[in-house]
C-alpha cells in the first residue's frame, strides 16, 4: 500500500474517532487490511408496513472498483465479486466480532432511534379536530 493511501486512511480514522461519540459511527481497521466492510441496520422498504424485516444487521463489502457500461447494450457489470457478499447477523456485536475474527476493516452505522407518537383512531371523530374532513 502506498504512503498516500495509509495517509488518509489514518486521517479518516482520526475523523471517525473523533465523531464516534456525537455520530454514533465508527471505523475500524486491523494492519494491513485490504477490503473494507459496512455494518448497518437495514431500513424498512417503502412497500412495508411493518420493520419485520429490517431487525437485522449486515456486513456487506464496500466497492474497490468502479462500476462499468457495457457499450453495446449497456448493462452494467463490475469485477469486484466482494460486493455479492452480505452476511446477515442477529445483533451488532455479533457482526463487529465477525469482522475483528476474520481481519477485515469495518465501520459501523447505527442507526437514529424511531420517535413513536401515540395516535388512536378515535381521534379521527374529535369534536375540536384541527383539520377538516377528508371523506
Amino acid at each position: 500500500m502506498s504512503s498516500a493511501f495509509l495517509r488518509r486512511v489514518n486521517s479518516t480514522l482520526a475523523r471517525h474517532h473523533l465523531h464516534a461519540v456525537s455520530r454514533l459511527n465508527w471505523f475500524h481497521a486491523p494492519r494491513g487490511f485490504t477490503m473494507v466492510a459496512r455494518i448497518f441496520q437495514p431500513t424498512k422498504n417503502a412497500m412495508q408496513s411493518g420493520r419485520g424485516k429490517a431487525k437485522f444487521w449486515l456486513l456487506e463489502h464496500e466497492r474497490e472498483t468502479r462500476r462499468t457500461i457495457e457499450p453495446l447494450m449497456g448493462y452494467t457489470s463490475s469485477s469486484d465479486m466482494k460486493q455479492q457478499i452480505r452476511l446477515t447477523f442477529e445483533s451488532m456485536e455479533e457482526a463487529v466480532a465477525y469482522a475483528k475474527r476474520n481481519d477485515i476493516a469495518y465501520r459501523v452505522s447505527v442507526p437514529k432511534e424511531r420517535k413513536v407518537r401515540p395516535v388512536s383512531y378515535s381521534d379521527n371523530f374529535k369534536y375540536n379536530r384541527l383539520q377538516s374532513w377528508t371523506h
